[in-house]
């Protein structure tokens, strides 16, 4: 079992940006530079870097010896790329956050980083403080996409599934838990789905917990991607 560690809320609009302290981070990308620009950025943050590697498959030992809640993976790199990287690491354990960083918008690099698993996607030129708040928000169990590939990146889902990503008739939803998988497939926080179901913060986080188990998904993001892949939600659709 992966140890529990606190966190506090943090404010990523401008000044110094705090971020859960207790939160470890593994830095995988194949250039030093970025390494040390991201550790720095991090650390002055309160945000823990337990270790780098250069490469995909260094990725993998180094997330399996120093275990890490998240871990920044670049999606080229020698050896292995962090395609791979990423699915292997998830498959050794699931409870971790991969959060997927590159230099190019393309959407089929984030389509691939999002079906290996990985919890987040942005661009390496990303703010220090939107850096900060990423890591923050999928250490929590939440996605992080950057807004400008999200829309994208849902439809494309939508118009070409997995096989066999119908929901399961044996799961029982029943019709509370359908509309909050809408809900977190249109990106609404908690709050937000608590306002829109009148429910309070607290409920919709033991339904959001409860969904994630039914489902077999390890994030957020994972739900909003069955939720396309099935048809429960469509691109464009608007909430009810």
């Amino acid at each position: 079992m992966r140890r529990s560690r606190p966190g506090r809320e943090h404010d990523h609009r401008g000044g110094i940006v705090t971020a859960p302290t207790a939160t470890r981070v593994l830095l995988v990308d194949d250039q030093e530079l970025v390494r040390v620009g991201f550790r720095l950025i991090l650390e002055r943050a309160g945000l823990e870097v337990v270790g780098e590697a250069g490469d995909g498959a260094a990725g993998v030992a180094a997330a399996a010896e120093l275990d890490p809640d998240v871990v920044l993976m670049d999606i080229r790199m020698p050896v292995m790329d962090g395609i791979e990287a990423t699915r292997r690491i998830l498959e050794a354990d699931a409870g971790r956050r991969v959060l997927a960083l590159t230099t190019f918008d393309l959407d089929e690099v984030v389509f691939a980083a999002v079906r290996a698993g990985a919890s987040g996607f942005l661009l390496k030129d990303v703010p220090p403080a939107d850096l900060v708040h990423a890591v923050g928000v999928v250490a929590r169990g939440e996605a992080m996409l950057a807004p400008t590939v999200t829309a994208r990146l849902l439809e494309r889902f939508a118009a070409a599934p997995s096989p066999g990503t119908a929901l399961p008739g044996d799961l029982d939803l029943t019709e509370r838990e359908v509309e909050i998988i809408r809900l977190v497939a249109r990106g609404r926080s908690n709050a937000e789905i608590g306002a829109a179901l009148f429910l309070s913060e607290s409920t919709v986080k033991t339904y959001v917990s409860r969904l994630l188990a039914k489902l077999g998904a390890h994030d957020r993001v994972q739900i909003a991607i069955l939720a396309y892949e099935s048809g429960l939600v469509r691109p464009g659709e608007h909430a009810d």
